[in-house]
């Protein structure tokens, strides 16, 4: 093989080797330089500043930045350094115009797909803007060898825009290091790193982190006040309230220094932190209501234990997961693939956490057709009917309804749909502490002696 560096030319050769953790890899050795490179590519994600490492990489479209809403003054700064082209030994020079970098809107994704269907190089494509080749990249270096470019995007031209490098050379293997700043520019000309349709974010975060926290001091005082009546599965809800207010605090901090610096400066460590506890906590909350423990029955049975047992471990790696995945970015290899799989793992959990709920209506409905209890547990049936309903409505609202809002809401407009999904968690919260909450005339709470010698026969079969 011979790599090509600006315009002096290395020879190397692909070597099968095998890595310390005995997983098989492609290594290219080039005696000149007595280096191995390994196939990779690592990725620093700061908010809008993206830092793109690509090591190797032979894929004909890679995706460096994600869709970003460009306004009237909208900006685009690339770094680029470090380039390499890979090529087989003994082949021609590159024709570098066949490497470059390109930015597309949504709309005309669908028929770039079907035109590249038909072959040809996407660069050469006219539902694309390119932006500059390999070739212009060359004639235009600084003095390190580094490269800078800036586009303005022009003020009819303002739209949500994703950010492609292509390359159209057959086996041509290429690695370079990017860094990408997007953001548009304002009235006093300082830097607005959030794309327009996240202008908002920050102030809508705010307001609902001001909620839950009513919210929270609300549940406090009942907790206090009814403290007889008060259960362990009360105070858990409180922890869930306290978990999802300061969730949306660190987003409103987060987008809030994501605009004026680039970066969330620290604050996306403790989102993450708290939606690990807000999503964790909330499944089990939802799964502990459904099988009525604390304030039903002091245990769990053993089909609902498998439940919680199955849900929270997957539900912590489907959290886990996702965080990884917003640190690394579109650009590495198999990164939609692994966000459908923990899309459709997160789907999954909310499914199973209907079980319990499901087991519960129809203990009590078999119960209430015994004599002296009918009224009793058509009441409690009639609150976990509700109770269904709302878990599979909030499913439903904030896994299908809110993407779709992000899928056909205009770019300027995408902070409706996170407003929306705020709205709908706050509301089911609210129903759901207002169902269960601490008082001596809730009729969900009542156990008679002979309902907990039947629970705990259930128990000890």
């Amino acid at each position: 093989w011979v790599l090509v560096v600006n315009e002096y030319e290395i020879r190397c050769k692909w070597v099968l080797v095998v890595n310390w953790y005995g997983m098989p890899i492609l290594n290219s050795r080039c005696r000149s330089w007595n280096v191995d490179a390994e196939l990779r590519m690592l990725i620093v994600v700061t908010g809008k500043i993206t830092e793109v490492e690509v090591k190797n990489d032979d894929r004909n479209i890679v995706l460096i930045a994600r869709p970003f809403g460009f306004g009237m003054n909208g900006v685009i700064e690339i770094k680029l350094h470090q380039d390499k082209i890979f090529l087989p030994e003994g082949s021609p020079a590159p024709n570098k115009d066949k490497l470059g970098f390109f930015i597309t809107t949504a709309e005309a994704e669908t028929q770039l797909e079907s035109d590249l269907s038909e072959g040809g190089c996407v660069l050469d494509n006219p539902n694309i803007d390119r932006l500059f080749t390999f070739q212009e990249m060359d004639q235009n270096r600084n003095s390190d060898g580094s490269f800078d470019y800036i586009n303005r995007i022009a003020p009819d031209k303002g739209g949500e825009y994703s950010l492609f490098f292509a390359n159209c050379l057959p086996q041509a293997v290429v690695s370079f290091e990017i860094k990408v700043s997007l953001y548009n520019e304002n009235s006093a000309g300082s830097k607005d790193y959030l794309s327009a349709g996240e202008a908002m974010l920050p102030t809508v975060y705010m307001i609902m982190f001001v909620l839950y926290l009513c919210a929270l001091i609300l549940w406090c005082y009942g907790i206090y006040s009814k403290n007889t009546t008060s259960h362990k599965i009360h105070y858990l809800m409180g922890g869930l309230l306290l978990a999802k207010a300061m969730t949306v605090l660190s987003q409103s901090g987060m987008y809030h220094l994501i605009r004026t610096t680039g970066g969330p400066d620290g604050w996306n460590i403790a989102y993450y932190i708290f939606t690990f506890l807000r999503g964790t906590m909330l499944f089990t909350v939802i799964v502990l209501i459904g099988t009525g423990w604390s304030f039903l029955k002091p245990f769990l049975a053993d089909r609902e234990k498998k439940v919680i047992m199955v849900v929270i471990p997957l539900q912590v790696f489907a959290n886990i997961a996702t965080i990884i995945l917003d640190e690394s970015g579109p650009a590495v290899k198999g990164w939609f693939t692994w966000r459908d799989i923990f899309h459709l793992l997160d789907i999954i959990c909310c499914c199973a956490i209907l079980f319990p709920i499901v087991w519960s209506i129809k203990h009590l409905r078999e119960a209430s057709h015994t004599d002296g209890k009918a009224a009793r547990n058509m009441v409690k049936l009639t609150l976990f009917r509700q109770f269904y309903v709302m878990v599979v409505s909030y499913i439903y609202f904030t896994r299908i309804v809110v993407y779709l809002l992000k899928s056909t809401t205009p770019y300027e407009y995408l902070w409706l749909s996170d407003a929306a999904g705020e709205l709908a968690t706050l509301a089911f919260y609210c129903i759901t502490g207002y169902l269960f909450r601490p008082a001596s005339d809730n009729p969900y709470f009542a156990l008679e002696p002979d309902e907990a010698a039947e629970l705990e026969m259930e128990e000890a079969k």
